[in-house]
C-alpha cells in the first residue's frame, strides 16, 4: 500500500469543473465525481459525499466560483450579477450549519465578491481564493501533525473518533495528521478506531486511511472506548473539531462529548486538532453552537437496512459539544494551545 492517499483524489480543481471523490462510496468502491453546478457542490455537502470542517469550507470556496462561472456567462453584469452571487452564498451556508469552517470561507469570499469591480475580476478573484485556501490548509495540516507529534509518547495507545484525514481536509489531516506525524517519527504507537455510529465514519473511512498510512489500528465499537482505556490498552484520546467556541467548548461528531468523559475518568489526555479556521471567535460558549440534526433513517438504518422496528422514531444530532474543562489542549498549526482557554484563546483569537 502507499504511504498515504493522495489528496488530490479527495477533491481537484480542473479550471472549469470540480472533481471530488464520493465519500459514501468507500470503503467498497472509490468513485469520483465530476460537477460545473455549484449546486450539486451544495447536495454533496448535505448528503456526506464530502465532509469533514476544513474540507466542507474548501469546497464552499469552489462552489462560489462555480456559481460566479455561472453567472458570469449569463453575461449579467453590475449589481444584479453582485445580488445573484451573493444569493448563491446564502445558499451554499445553508449546506451544513455546524462546521464553522463553511463560514469562514464563505465570508472571504463575499468579501471579494463585494469588492471586485466586475465578474471578470470577481470570478478571478474567487479561483484564487479557493485554490489559495486549499494551498494554505494542507500546510496548516502538516504544521499540526508536526507540532501534535510532540504529544505522542512513544508505545501510545490512541483512541480516536470519527474521520480526520485526508479525506476531511486538504491535506494530511488533522487529529490524522498528528498520528502520521507520529508514526513516521518512529513512535510506536496503535490506534483504537471508534466506529463512529450513526455513519460507520471511523470504520469506513479512518480504518481505511489508518491502512494506507501503515499505522497499527484496531476497529472498535463506540461504546468500547471505556473498556479500553480501563484495560490499559489506550493513554490518550485525540479528536479533531467542527467548530471551537471562544471559551473551548467544542462541537464535534457526535460521541465526542462521551469519550471525553471517559478519558477524563481515566485519567487520560484529551486532545483536540484543528486549524485555527475551526475557532468561532464570535460564539463565546458551546451553547450558541448550531448542533445539525439528521434524519431519523441515520439512526433506524445501518448501510441502507432497518435494523430497527417499523414506525421507530430517531433523534439524530450530528454533533456534540464537549465542555472546555475536558480539553487537555488543542493542537493547531500555531502550536500547542493548553488551559485556561478564556485567556490563551482570548490572545490567539484576537
Amino acid at each position: 500500500m502507499p504511504d498515504r492517499f493522495d489528496n488530490s483524489h479527495v477533491m481537484e480543481w480542473t479550471g472549469e469543473a470540480l472533481r471530488y471523490l464520493d465519500q459514501t462510496r468507500l470503503p467498497h468502491e472509490e468513485v469520483r465525481l465530476e460537477t460545473r453546478d455549484y449546486r450539486k457542490v451544495i447536495e454533496a455537502l448535505r448528503t456526506l459525499q464530502l465532509r469533514g470542517a476544513p474540507l466542507i469550507g474548501i469546497a464552499a470556496a469552489y462552489a462560489t466560483v462555480l456559481a460566479a462561472r455561472e453567472l458570469a456567462g449569463r453575461s449579467t453584469g453590475g449589481a444584479a450579477f453582485r445580488t445573484a452571487l451573493l444569493d448563491a452564498c446564502d445558499n451554499i451556508a445553508g449546506a451544513r450549519p455546524t462546521a464553522v469552517n463553511l463560514f469562514w470561507s464563505l465570508h472571504q469570499c463575499r468579501e471579494i465578491i463585494e469588492s471586485a469591480a466586475d465578474p471578470v475580476e470577481t470570478l478571478a478573484a474567487l479561483e484564487r481564493c479557493a485554490t489559495g485556501m486549499h494551498d494554505d490548509d494542507a500546510r496548516r495540516c502538516a504544521m499540526i501533525g508536526a507540532h501534535g507529534a510532540d504529544l505522542i509518547p512513544d508505545g501510545a495507545g490512541i483512541v480516536t473518533h470519527c474521520n480526520t484525514g485526508s479525506l476531511a481536509t486538504g491535506g494530511d489531516g488533522t487529529a490524522l495528521a498528528v498520528l502520521r506525524a507520529a508514526h513516521v517519527a518512529g513512535k510506536r504507537i496503535h490506534v483504537y478506531a471508534d466506529e463512529t455510529r450513526p455513519l460507520f465514519q471511523g470504520a469506513r473511512l479512518t480504518m481505511w486511511e489508518l491502512a494506507r498510512s501503515g499505522i497499527p489500528a484496531t476497529l472498535i465499537t463506540d461504546s468500547s472506548a471505556a473498556a479500553v482505556f480501563r484495560s490499559g490498552r489506550a493513554q490518550l484520546a485525540l479528536t479533531g473539531a467542527d467548530r471551537i467556541a471562544r471559551n473551548g467548548d467544542t462541537a464535534n461528531k457526535i460521541g465526542t462529548y462521551s469519550l471525553a468523559i471517559v478519558a477524563r475518568h481515566h485519567g487520560m489526555p484529551m486532545y483536540i486538532a484543528a486549524p485555527l479556521s475551526t475557532f468561532d471567535a464570535q460564539t463565546h460558549g458551546g451553547e450558541g453552537i448550531p448542533i445539525e440534526e439528521r434524519a431519523e433513517t441515520e439512526v433506524t438504518h445501518a448501510g441502507g437496512v432497518r435494523i430497527a422496528p417499523e414506525n421507530t422514531h430517531a433523534w439524530s444530532p450530528a454533533f456534540d459539544v464537549t465542555p472546555a474543562e475536558l480539553v487537555s489542549a488543542f493542537i493547531t498549526e500555531r502550536g500547542i494551545i493548553a488551559p485556561p482557554f478564556a485567556e490563551t484563546l482570548a490572545g490567539i483569537l484576537a
